[in-house]
């Protein structure tokens, strides 16, 4: 007899892709979880052969993200499936060593994150927003007052160019922007056809008008833009972050802002979303400030919704998922999937 499969989340939207998708879906049983800690939802959870995870931690409270404590519970988990690009909320290796597969949806908003990249370079650059809240609060000033600097030929420089930094890429062509990237997991020929010139790190800072942010968290990446980083970067030029809070360093952003050698950012992520009210980089008017909202368009959520739907379902039929974020766990998570569902799951390849 086959065995129903059961694919739980908690209550934070999703597109309703994802739910009709998995609801119309034979030998699959979806349920959305009330996220308040209680023994209902983790009896389910517990029961469930995939987990649909938010990956925000500023959205899933502690007890339900998936780390070991949560994965000693759930016998039955085979898979995580982050609701986004990143994993924030996921123990990678937690679930490597449990068996238990995790996916992502890399590249379903990168077009969403895109355009917002250019859209924070032309906000400060134009000084859109701070001409915004003058002329809803202020008379007296002039245009001059607020004149700012076109995008136009100048160089970008961009730290990461997966799917979203090539994405960046193309969109500055049509600014005949320069386009040079830092990647250290790609060779310089993949660099180049990705639609940028490959340069170190310090060569990037220090020649690039721009500098946008495109790259995990993670143990290699936090903190590199530092006091010494942003000092490297040419004076007047943008810092631009829609990857993620703790990759930039905010009090050393703020000095280098207040005095003057740098001349704006725009800021999606933070260490601490939302920031404080009172947080020193939201005091200067240089700066373009977003709540994490960069890929939050409805395109790029059905896209990752419908991405996230059609992976599991894949996954569940014993099909590879095409976004697998740690392929070590293949050997044992194939003994696990075939004792629990009673069915074979194919090789890793």
């Amino acid at each position: 007899m086959a065995v129903e499969k059961l694919v739980v989340r908690f209550d934070h939207w999703v597109d309703p892709i994802f739910d009709r998708t998995l609801s119309q879906a034979s030998g699959i049983s979806l349920e959305v979880l009330s996220r308040d800690t209680s023994d209902a939802a983790m009896r389910r959870l517990a029961a469930a052969h995939v987990y649909q995870i938010s990956p925000a931690v500023n959205e899933l409270p502690l007890p339900w993200r998936a780390n070991k404590e949560l994965l000693a519970q759930c016998p039955n988990l085979l898979c995580v499936s982050s609701g986004g690009a990143g994993h924030d909320t996921v123990d990678v290796d937690a679930c490597t060593r449990a068996g238990i597969a995790v996916v992502n949806q890399v590249g379903g908003n990168a077009a969403s994150v895109a355009e917002y990249a250019i859209g924070m370079m032309l906000a400060v650059s134009r000084r859109i927003a701070e001409s915004d809240r003058k002329l809803r609060s202020r008379r007296g000033y002039t245009r001059e007052d607020l004149m700012g600097h076109e995008i136009t030929g100048k160089t970008l420089g961009l730290v990461g160019i997966g799917h979203t930094g090539r994405a960046v890429a193309g969109l500055a062509r049509a600014f005949r922007m320069r386009v040079l990237a830092y990647d250290p997991l790609l060779s310089s020929e993949e660099i180049s056809a990705r639609g940028a010139e490959s340069a170190d790190l310090p060569a990037l800072l220090g020649q690039s008008d721009i500098v946008s942010l495109h790259c995990p968290l993670d143990s290699s990446t936090r903190s590199l833009m530092d006091a010494e980083a942003y000092a490297k970067m040419k004076k007047g030029a943008i810092f631009i972050s829609t990857a993620r809070g703790g990759i930039h360093d905010e009090l050393a952003l703020r000095a280098a802002l207040a005095d003057g050698h740098l001349a704006g950012a725009g800021l999606d992520v933070w260490e601490s979303e939302p920031p404080a009210l009172d947080h020193p980089l939201l005091a200067l008017d240089n700066v373009v400030a977003g709540f994490h909202t960069a890929g939050v368009s409805h395109e790029g959520r059905r896209n990752v919704a419908a991405m996230a739907a059609d992976q599991i379902l894949a996954f569940l039929r014993g099909e590879t998922p095409p976004r697998l974020v740690n392929p070590d766990v293949w050997p044992v998570l194939q003994a696990r999937f075939a004792r629990l569902l009673g069915m074979q799951i194919a090789g890793n390849t």
